[in-house]
C-alpha cells in the first residue's frame, strides 16, 4: 500500500483552517496532516495535531554524562597523580566540585543543542511535497495518505478553497 502527499495551497489561514477541518471530518487523522508556512504562527492556530517531544530528556542525560566524565577525570588525575601535602586526603572535594559542575554544564548545554536538532530533524534529506509560493505567504497543507484516499484528499483541498493542488508519490 503506497503512500503519496497532497499539498494544498491557500492565501490566507482562514481557509488553511477550514481545509484541516474539512480533512479531520472526512476521515484524515491529524497526525497525517502537516502545514507549511513562511511564518510562524501559535499552536493550533489550524487545528494541528500536536507532535509530541522528548527535549527534556536531552539536558538530563548530557548532564548525567558530563558529571560522569568530571568524576572520572578529577578522581582519575588524583589518583594517577598522588601527591600528599601536608595530611591532606589524595582526592580533594571542592576542587572536584567545580569541575563536575562545569563538565555537568558543558554536557546538558551540548546536549541540548544537539536534542534540539534531532527534534527538529535537522538535516532532512527531502522535504518532500513542496511550493516555493509557501515563502511568499501562502500557507500549505500536506496530507499523506494511502494512493487510494488520494482522490478524497484532493476533492477535501478543492472544496476548502485551495489556490493549487500537488502530489508526489
Amino acid at each position: 500500500m503506497a503512500n503519496q502527499r497532497i499539498l494544498g495551497l491557500y492565501p490566507d489561514p482562514d481557509k488553511a483552517a477550514e481545509a484541516m477541518n474539512r480533512l479531520k471530518h472526512n476521515g484524515f487523522p491529524a497526525e497525517d496532516l502537516d502545514i507549511y508556512t513562511g511564518s510562524p504562527f501559535p499552536e493550533g492556530t489550524f487545528g494541528e495535531h500536536e507532535p509530541q517531544h522528548r527535549l527534556y530528556v536531552f539536558p538530563f542525560a548530557g548532564a548525567v554524562i558530563g558529571f560522569s566524565l568530571a568524576m572520572l577525570v578529577t578522581i582519575g588525575t588524583q589518583i594517577s597523580y598522588p601527591l600528599i601535602t601536608g595530611g591532606k586526603p589524595i582526592l580533594s572535594i571542592p576542587p572536584m566540585t567545580i569541575i563536575a559542575y562545569e563538565f555537568t554544564m558543558l554536557g546538558a548545554i551540548i546536549a541540548t543543542v544537539v536534542g534540539i536538532l534531532f527534534e527538529s530533524r535537522i538535516p532532512r534529506r527531502t522535504l518532500g511535497v513542496y511550493d516555493e509560493r509557501i515563502t511568499d505567504g501562502f500557507i500549505g497543507i500536506v496530507v499523506s495518505c494511502p494512493a487510494e484516499r488520494g482522490r478524497a484528499a484532493e476533492q477535501s483541498l478543492r472544496a476548502s478553497g485551495a489556490v493549487d493542488i500537488k502530489t508526489e508519490a
